[in-house]
């Protein structure tokens, strides 16, 4: 189930919400959990006995790491080792195996097991929770009930924010569940379902179209990347927004995920700004312990490239990935050590830094090595011309998209929608337009086919 259904919105939202709200506020989390599990069932049943696994079993190392000090390093050492091989099995056998076979011409059989939605996600906040329990910042969790609340929240079990523990370990035992928090919820979620819904969907279905063109010129290659680095985009920050959103209807606070990363001046500024928890988590569990950048240069050099290769990784089980994680630290090694030094012009800084991210997006969506050259080709007038009538044709057509696209990728709508905000009008005119944008956003639903989730596969 994705919070762009009809089956979320008309359904399992309105019961959730209405249990939730009715029943005494001790009943809260037992509400999620029952609430949570039946969400992550729902496409998938029998991964919900590896997700009670974690659970049981990172709240009992947890109580164990307090309750034996002595031992808490090699309790931690087992508990994160058992977390990353769970992970590591679900994700990476079966491409671990197929290039093992590839290479030394081996023929061990592989079964073609699905991924267990979110495992990536509700992995990384079961280990955060763990070291930072070894670390002293936070104390363990007595109640499994609030624990597993933790672990399996629907708002962003599958796709984020990657919540830390510390974060809201306080929320667990109390939260201020208000009719204002609510409708401040409310519209967060609707402003997330229509970046989604409206645009993220209709920018997938040209990327698409582009991307299943036989030969591309300069400008359908370019056109193609410039709709996938707004799909994305829009398909993962609208995500982030309705999972935020989501939280606040319920009484929490999560993290913000994004900011604005497409008017980022540096690809350092970039990774400030996108998917912001898994930059945390990467830095505050694997790069710090590295030694940061609190070394020389040559361990700094290696520590940035593992904590990116591990990234692309994170991301998805292909070579396409691992170079896409290889690229981002060969960028981030040249923006510390020679881009930064170098003055320009804070508009061309963006405009670079953008074409920067956009060579990378095909390296992310290109599922082999011969795709994105040929793609890569067609983007320096090694392929079908300079333009070509297709391209002209997508250009036309998805132009007016794009350019909407562009505008809500950076603050200027948030700056005018806060001038509306001080009068009573304005407060009205917001909620009508809420209204009406989560009707015309369940409109499309209706009536289109095209609704996946990018960051499911992660």
């Amino acid at each position: 189930m994705v919070f762009s259904s009809l089956t979320f919105l008309l359904l399992f939202l309105p019961v959730t919400l209405f249990f939730y709200y009715l029943l005494p506020r001790k009943a809260g989390n037992v509400v999620l959990v029952l609430m949570s599990l039946v969400f992550y069932a729902w496409g998938e049943p029998v991964y919900v006995l590896l997700m009670m696994y974690s659970i049981l079993f990172n709240y009992l190392m947890g109580r164990e790491i307090e309750r034996v000090p002595g031992r808490k390093k090699w309790t931690l050492a087992f508990t994160v080792v058992v977390n990353v091989l769970l992970l590591g099995f679900f994700k990476y056998y079966g491409f671990v195996v197929n290039n093992l076979n590839s290479l030394l011409h081996l023929s061990i059989p592989v079964r073609d097991l699905p991924l267990p939605i979110g495992i990536s996600f509700y992995t990384f906040q079961a280990m955060s929770y763990v070291i930072d329990l070894y670390r002293g910042k936070v104390k363990a969790q007595r109640n499994i009930i609030k624990f597993a609340c933790y672990i399996t929240m629907f708002p962003q079990l599958i796709a984020g924010p990657i919540v830390r523990y510390a974060d809201i370990e306080a929320q667990l035992s109390d939260r201020s569940v208000t009719l204002a928090k609510l409708g401040k919820g409310a519209l967060r979620f609707v402003a997330g379902l229509a970046k989604k819904v409206l645009i993220a969907n209709l920018a997938g279905n040209l990327f698409e179209s582009i991307h299943a063109e036989a030969s591309l010129s300069v400008l359908s290659s370019w056109l193609g990347t410039f709709a996938y680095t707004f799909q994305i985009y829009f398909d993962f920050s609208g995500y982030s927004d309705m999972a935020i959103g989501l939280g606040q209807m319920l009484g929490f606070d999560f993290p913000e995920n994004f900011n604005y990363p497409y008017i980022a001046t540096s690809v350092t500024d970039f990774w400030r700004r996108w998917h912001i928890s898994l930059g945390t988590w990467f830095r505050e569990y694997v790069y710090i312990p590295l030694g940061g950048n609190r070394v020389k240069v040559v361990r700094h050099l290696f520590n940035i490239l593992i904590v990116w290769l591990l990234t692309g990784l994170w991301h998805g089980a292909g070579w396409n990935f691992l170079l896409w994680g290889l690229y981002y630290a060969v960028l981030l090694i040249l923006d510390k050590y020679l881009f930064s030094k170098i003055k320009i012009w804070k508009g061309i800084r963006i405009f670079f830094t953008l074409i920067l991210v956009m060579l990378g997006w095909v390296l992310f969506y290109s599922e082999s090595i011969p795709e994105i050259v040929r793609v890569v080709q067609a983007m320096f007038g090694f392929g079908n011309g300079l333009y070509d009538t297709a391209g002209m044709h997508y250009l036309l057509t998805g132009g007016p998209l794009l350019l909407i696209a562009a505008f809500g990728s950076t603050p200027l709508l948030k700056m005018l929608s806060q001038r509306t905000k001080g009068s009573l009008a304005g407060r009205i005119a917001v909620y009508v337009l809420a209204v009406a944008v989560f009707a015309l956003s369940v409109l499309f639903l209706v009536t289109e086919n095209y609704n996946p989730f990018l960051y499911f596969r992660f």
